[in-house]
């Protein structure tokens, strides 16, 4: 039997769960309410209990939401894919559209608010335990990816990299966005200590995870774990584009 919106085998997903990896599509997300937030619910895609050290989720806001605070410690980076909310942090308000981000500091008092009637948003949420490293706490920062410049990486014009967040010791996070033309790829298969977590904004192509290859599509996320073997290409006939995280400016090496 064939679920006809899918088009798959019932019980058939693309999604895969290891230790090391995961994709994880569209038809398997299940929203819950969201734990001190108001009338919002998220899909909790990465978290410790998946073996990660930060977690990524979806929230989905309705009219006259509200966000809550992460825990203690905790930093949060937010972006937008879709509709608009109110930040309020630091004493001053600001209109955020898809396409603007927002790095919320640890212990940083701040709210995300949707106005009433249809007002909604959807939002790409990455939130880490702050590593101190004795130099000063990180800054609230909120920006536009249109004013952000996409850098060729590593000399290939096909590939294009922006930096959403300082390359600056204070951060022990990066936040990136990923362009790649129709037949673009990363240069070589990476190995490394730092840790991804992904969400596939545009476009298609194929993953290389662990010691396998998925096709991949706008919606996905995927998890690496630290020393993952991964790769990407991008297929089709438009540009494939994706959101992604990593741990950084940290010595992931003391015993």
């Amino acid at each position: 039997m064939t679920d006809p919106i899918r088009n798959l085998p019932f019980g058939s997903t693309r999604s895969r769960i290891t230790r090391q990896y995961a994709l994880i599509t569209p038809d398997t997300h299940v929203a819950t309410p969201r734990v001190h937030w108001k009338n919002a619910s998220a899909v909790v895609h990465i978290s410790p209990q998946m073996g990660a050290r930060f977690t990524q989720y979806t929230a989905e806001l309705g009219p006259a939401a509200a966000s809550g605070p992460p825990p203690p410690g905790v930093e949060r980076f937010v972006f937008v894919l879709s509709g608009s909310v109110q930040l309020a942090v630091e004493g001053k308000s600001r209109t955020l559209g898809p396409g603007h981000f927002a790095f919320l500091p640890a212990d940083m008092p701040h709210e995300m608010t949707t106005g009433e009637g249809p007002s909604s948003a959807k939002l790409a949420v990455f939130e880490k335990r702050l590593e101190p490293d004795g130099t000063a706490a990180p800054q609230v920062r909120v920006g536009d990816q249109r004013d952000v410049a996409g850098d060729v990486f590593l000399g290939d014009p096909a590939l294009r990299l922006q930096t959403l967040l300082p390359t600056e010791p204070a951060f022990d996070l990066a936040v990136n966005l990923f362009t790649y033309d129709p037949g673009g790829h990363l240069p070589q298969v990476e190995i490394h200590v730092m840790e991804h977590g992904l969400l596939m904004l545009e476009g298609s192509g194929v993953y290389r995870l662990g010691e396998d290859w998925f096709p991949v599509q706008q919606g996905d996320v995927i998890w690496m774990a630290a020393y993952c073997p991964q790769w990407f290409v991008a297929m089709g006939k438009k540009p494939a584009r994706y959101l992604y995280y990593k741990d950084v400016s940290r010595d992931h090496t003391t015993l």
